[in-house]
C-alpha cells in the first residue's frame, strides 16, 4: 500500500510540475501583453475581458468535471501576478507635451509610488521635500503637473504655502480627506484642481483593481488626462463630491479605524493570549484577529490623523458609541426579542449584499483556511 501511494504521489508531483513549466509560459506571454498595452495606451485591467475568460474557463472545468470555483480561484491568483508583471513595462504617457511633474512629498511611500507611476509613464518628475523648500518656486516654474503627497495635518499648510503655480499646471493632492484641501487648492491657484483620495496602501503590487477616488475642482478638460493615464494604471476611477467624499469616509475609514483600534486596546488589557486565540480560532475569527493585527503593524500617526481630521469623525465615534450602549443595555435586560428583532432590521437593511457578502467571504476565508500552517 506504501508503494502504491508513493507511486500517486510520484505522479502528482510530475503533474504539479508541469503547471509550474505553464505558469511559467503564462507569465512570458503577460509580459508580451504588457509591452503591447505600454505602446497602445491599453488599461493593464480590463474587466470585460477578464469576466469573459472566467466565463469560458468555468465552463470547460465544469465539463471536465473539475470544481469551477478551483478554476476561478487558480486564474484569479495567477491575474493577480500578471497585472503585478504588467507594470514593470512602463505606459503609454497620455500627456507628452507635460514639462514637468513635481511630487510634494515624494520620498514619502504613497508620494513615492505616484512619482514611480509617473516616471515609467515617460513624465519628467522631480521631488520636492521639506528640506527643499527655499528651492520650491525655482523647482515649480514651469511644473505642468504638482501633486501635494504629504501628511493629512500639513497638507492644508502646504497648500497655502505654495508660490504661484502656471495658469495651465493642474495641482492635485492625494489626501484621505477632500473638502477642505480642494477648497485651499481653489482658493491659491487659479489653475485646473483635482482632490485625489486613492483607497490603498503604498505596498500594493499594482494598481489594477485599485479604487482612486476623484472629487472634481477646476478645469475637468484640464486634468482629463491625468484621470485617462490612471486608467491605463488599471485604477478604477469613483468620482464623488468632496463634502459626500467626507461624510463617507466617517464610515469607511475614521469609525472602521477606530472600532479596529479599540478592539485590539481591549485585548491588550485582558492580557488576551493572541497564540491560544488563534490556535482556537475558526478561519472567520482568525481572519478578523489577522485585519485588527494588521493594523497595529502600521503607522500610528497616520490612523490618529485619519481619525482626527475631521470633527464629524468624532461625530459619527460618538453615534456608534451611543449606539453600542443601547443595545448592550437590551443585552443587559435579557431583551432577547428586542435582539432578533434589530437582527432581522438590520438585514433587511442589507437586503441583496448580505447574501453577496456572505458569498465573497466564503472564498476569502477559504483561502485564509488554505494558507494556515495547522501544526500539532
Amino acid at each position: 500500500m506504501v508503494d502504491e501511494l508513493a507511486v500517486l504521489r510520484d505522479q502528482i508531483d510530475e503533474v504539479d510540475q508541469q503547471l509550474v513549466e505553464l505558469f511559467a509560459r503564462r507569465l512570458k506571454l503577460v509580459a508580451g501583453v504588457g509591452e503591447v498595452k505600454s505602446r497602445q495606451g491599453v488599461p493593464i485591467y480590463a474587466p470585460d475581458r477578464e469576466a469573459a475568460m472566467l466565463a469560458r474557463r468555468r465552463a470547460e472545468a465544469e465539463a471536465r468535471g473539475v470544481p469551477p470555483d478551483l478554476i476561478e480561484d487558480v486564474l484569479r491568483r495567477a491575474m493577480r501576478e500578471s497585472y503585478a508583471s504588467e507594470k514593470d513595462t512602463g505606459f503609454k504617457c497620455m500627456n507628452p507635451e507635460l514639462n514637468k511633474a513635481v511630487v510634494i512629498g515624494g520620498a514619502g511611500q504613497l508620494g513615492g509610488l505616484f512619482a514611480h507611476l509617473l516616471t515609467l509613464s515617460g513624465y519628467p518628475v522631480e521631488i520636492l521635500e521639506k528640506d527643499d523648500w527655499a528651492r520650491a518656486e525655482q523647482m515649480l516654474t514651469g511644473a505642468g503637473l504638482v501633486v501635494v503627497a504629504v501628511p493629512i495635518d500639513q497638507t492644508v499648510a502646504v497648500i497655502e504655502r505654495l508660490p504661484r503655480l502656471a495658469d495651465d499646471c493642474l495641482l492635485v493632492d492625494l489626501t484621505s480627506i477632500k473638502a477642505e484641501p480642494l477648497a485651499t487648492m481653489m482658493k491659491v491657484h487659479s489653475g485646473p484642481v483635482l482632490g485625489l483620495h486613492p483607497m490603498f496602501g503604498p505596498d500594493v503590487s499594482s494598481l489594477a483593481k485599485q479604487v482612486i477616488i476623484y472629487s472634481a475642482g477646476r478645469g475637468g478638460e484640464q486634468y482629463e488626462w491625468l484621470l485617462a493615464q490612471m486608467r491605463i494604471w488599471g485604477a478604477r476611477l469613483q468620482a464623488v463630491n468632496a463634502e459626500e467624499h467626507d461624510k463617507a469616509m466617517s464610515l469607511v475609514q475614521a469609525l472602521r479605524h477606530f472600532t479596529s483600534f479599540a478592539y485590539g486596546a481591549h485585548l491588550c488589557a485582558e492580557q488576551a493570549d493572541l497564540a491560544q486565540l488563534l490556535r482556537l480560532s475558526s478561519p472567520i475569527y482568525r481572519l478578523e484577529l489577522a485585519m485588527v493585527g494588521r493594523l497595529f503593524a502600521q503607522d500610528p500617526v497616520l490612523y490618529a490623523d485619519i481619525i482626527l481630521s475631521s470633527p464629524g469623525n468624532l461625530e459619527m465615534i460618538r453615534r456608534y458609541h451611543r449606539r453600542f450602549g443601547e443595545l448592550l443595555e437590551q443585552l443587559e435586560q435579557g431583551k432577547r426579542d428586542a435582539f432578533v428583532q434589530q437582527f432581522a432590521t438590520v438585514s433587511e437593511f442589507f437586503g441583496d449584499y448580505a447574501g453577496t457578502f456572505l458569498k465573497e467571504s466564503r472564498m476569502l476565508l477559504a483561502q485564509a483556511n488554505d494558507s494556515r500552517h495547522h501544526a500539532d
